[in-house]
């Protein structure tokens, strides 16, 4: 699908939760694909960034957990079939998995129109990225929090940006063999990393990019780096960001990112409606599928929408007061996609 970012723009322009909803109901009831699935294989990484809860001294001495691939397959009968996109990789290194190859190939079989790997890219060599392009991959995200060597270094500790050139090298051609497969930069904005933005034009003027997500630092566990003001941000928006806004559009570029006011609002805000995340949100790892009694060797997507009245619930959703939980600054909808 190349207008997944188009449709998520266009459902970010509804401002009316209860059209966003009627939307989501509607979706339900008539069998289509509404969830986006969002796919940890492993939960370990090569790295420890510094922004990142793998830093912390904790997270090395758990022990590394996976899924084994004939669960994969079982949770891609179960679910798949609902998926408007994959992401595979969400808060791990999804390529220390040796079944990537694979669960691209079920999110096929299963008609995904859009499936994603987020990656530092350290494994990433061209030949492997050809072999995930030709099994259906339609985007690499890659997880960059510097621009610069001393900065990159120093936020993706075990990585070397020496080998971020190379790796562009690489995507542009395979992305010259399979040009439908889509080149993201995902960029986490803290005060220390701010600047380094002046070089956006330097190092993708020759890259074919195709998306960057601009999101600033929040907290998400615990890590090395916990420096959260956004204050920084703030106050250099127009002549950091706004630039890049502003290129991206200029180039034909999507740039998904924040304004200045959502910035100031998050920081403030101290709960949020998730009613349309819990909708259409679907995470799976080693200790989760989806719902917490949902049970994929039993149960599929419409057994278990049936039992819970899920399309009631839905239905109920659109006209009560929606409940309020802790803010989630991460969700998609704090986003403008320019």
């Amino acid at each position: 699908m190349k207008n997944v970012y188009h449709l998520l723009s266009l459902f970010g322009k509804i401002k009316n939760r209860r059209i966003k909803l009627l939307g989501i109901y509607l979706l339900h009831i008539f069998n289509k694909r509404y969830i986006g699935i969002f796919l940890d294989p492993v939960i370990a990484c090569n790295f420890r960034c510094r922004m990142c809860y793998f830093s912390d001294s904790e997270s090395k001495t758990k022990g590394h957990q996976k899924i084994d691939i004939e669960d994969i397959e079982l949770i891609a009968d179960s679910i798949f079939h609902r998926a408007l996109k994959l992401q595979i990789g969400c808060g791990a290194e999804p390529t220390l998995y040796k079944g990537i190859l694979r669960i691209i190939s079920l999110g096929k079989q299963h008609h995904i129109p859009y499936i994603s790997i987020t990656t530092n890219g350290a494994l990433i060599t061209k030949e492997l990225l050809n072999k995930y392009a030709e099994a259906g991959l339609n985007e690499i995200t890659l997880s960059l929090h510097g621009l610069k060597k001393e900065t990159y270094d120093f936020f993706m500790t075990n990585g070397k940006f020496e080998h971020i050139p190379e790796l562009l090298k690489n995507i542009a051609e395979v992305k010259h063999t399979y040009p439908d497969l889509k080149l993201r930069i995902n960029y986490t904005i803290n005060q220390d990393n701010l600047f380094d933005l002046v070089e956006f034009n330097n190092l993708f003027n020759k890259v074919p990019l195709d998306i960057i997500q601009l999101r600033p630092i929040q907290k998400i566990g615990n890590s090395v780096y916990n420096n959260f003001s956004t204050q920084t941000i703030v106050d250099n928006y127009e002549c950091i960001i706004a630039p890049i806004i502003n290129e991206c559009k200029r180039k034909g570029i999507i740039c998904i990112a924040p304004s200045k006011k959502n910035i100031l609002v998050a920081e403030k805000a101290k709960e949020s409606d998730n009613s349309i995340e819990e909708a259409t949100y679907c995470y799976v790892s080693p200790t989760t599928c989806w719902q917490k009694d949902f049970d994929y060797k039993s149960d599929n997507f419409e057994s278990y929408s049936k039992r819970k009245r899920v399309s009631l619930q839905l239905f109920k959703s659109i006209f009560i007061t929606p409940k309020k939980g802790k803010k989630d600054v991460t969700t998609k909808l704090n986003y403008s996609i320019k």
